[in-house]
């Protein structure tokens, strides 16, 4: 199961705490391979990880952008995976 925690704070009590803490797992398969965290496309805008899967490659759960959009994702497995199923790269 994939879990994400956050806490927002838009106004911290000192200016030295965080706004936001967030804190999240990628555990759907162990075995899939990923890369770590790091901007990607052509512009380096989004820092996120990227599944390497073969077939699903590209896709990502969590990410952020340089001007502060968030995106996660989480999944749940019901029944059997479909090995057919395009991947969120796509």
């Amino acid at each position: 199961m994939c879990i994400i925690f956050f806490k927002f704070d838009p106004r911290p009590a000192s200016k030295n705490a965080y706004r936001l803490i967030l804190a999240a797992n990628r555990d759907e398969f162990y075995h899939r391979p990923s890369k770590a965290a790091d901007f990607w496309g052509s512009s380096n805008e989004i820092l996120s990880g990227l599944d390497l899967e073969e077939g699903k490659e590209g896709g990502s759960w969590l990410g952020i952008s340089k001007r502060g959009r968030l995106a996660a994702l989480t999944n749940y497995l019901e029944g059997r995976p479909n090995p057919d199923a395009q991947g969120r790269g796509n």
